[in-house]
């Protein structure tokens, strides 16, 4: 629980703002110096995504996605934007969504929003995405934000739209990490939350061929 880890959750909030302040706005400062592993990633979540655009009944629509932490644009340059006609990016740091308007390229023109925001202050307008992406930021967000964050997301998506966190996980329990002021949780964790918000899970997969080095990454899907 991060009730246990994070003792002042203002001082929580204000520091993971300033360190981000001090992050370079590029692949490599979005990944922690982790730059190389950028289309191991990406390829990894456009396969784990096409599984619910493909045809069928339940299909996920390919309209409008959101993408919540997105730094420069990483995910929305590569994943997002090949895969829906608009995109919409929410992220607490105002330099890397200035960043993007040219790190996006011709492609930014279907950029139709760039929300500076933290994730516990954001609301997804109602009923507006097919797919909402949450990549490695929820360790910024306390249980009670995320929990309520994720209902908030629920309320934001269009019939049959889902959506997706991909982040670390923890081996067992709340790891606080006081230098970019994030926890990780474990997936009994996480499941929790995703269950206290509404949703339900769809999906569940292990991120492959990471360096062993970092935190094991999962990517589930719920609606």
């Amino acid at each position: 629980m991060t009730s246990e880890v994070v003792e002042n959750e203002f001082e929580f909030y204000s520091k993971a703002e300033k360190y981000w302040k001090d992050v370079p706005a590029t692949v490599d400062g979005m990944l922690g110096g982790y730059g190389h592993i950028s289309s191991i990633d990406i390829n990894s979540s456009r396969k784990f995504l096409q599984r619910f655009l493909r045809d069928g009944p339940n299909r996920t629509g390919t309209t409008r996605a959101l993408d919540c932490g997105a730094g420069i644009g990483r995910i929305t340059k590569r994943l997002l934007l090949p895969l829906f006609k608009t995109v919409d990016m929410v992220d607490v740091t105002e330099d890397f969504l200035t960043k993007a308007k040219s790190y996006l390229g011709e492609e930014g023109r279907r950029v139709h929003n760039y929300f500076c925001c933290g994730l516990q202050d954001f609301s997804p307008e109602p009923n507006t995405y097919d797919v909402i992406w949450i990549q490695w930021v929820i360790g910024h967000l306390t249980d009670n934000h995320l929990s309520d964050f994720l209902k908030r997301c629920r309320a934001g998506l269009r019939p049959n739209g889902i959506v997706v966190i991909k982040d670390n996980m923890a081996q067992e329990g709340v790891i606080m990490d006081d230098v970019d002021s994030s926890v990780c949780r474990d997936l009994d964790v996480v499941r929790k939350i995703i269950r206290r918000a509404g949703l339900h899970l769809l999906a569940e997969e292990r991120q492959e061929n990471f360096p062993d080095e970092i935190y094991h990454v999962y990517t589930f899907a719920m609606r």
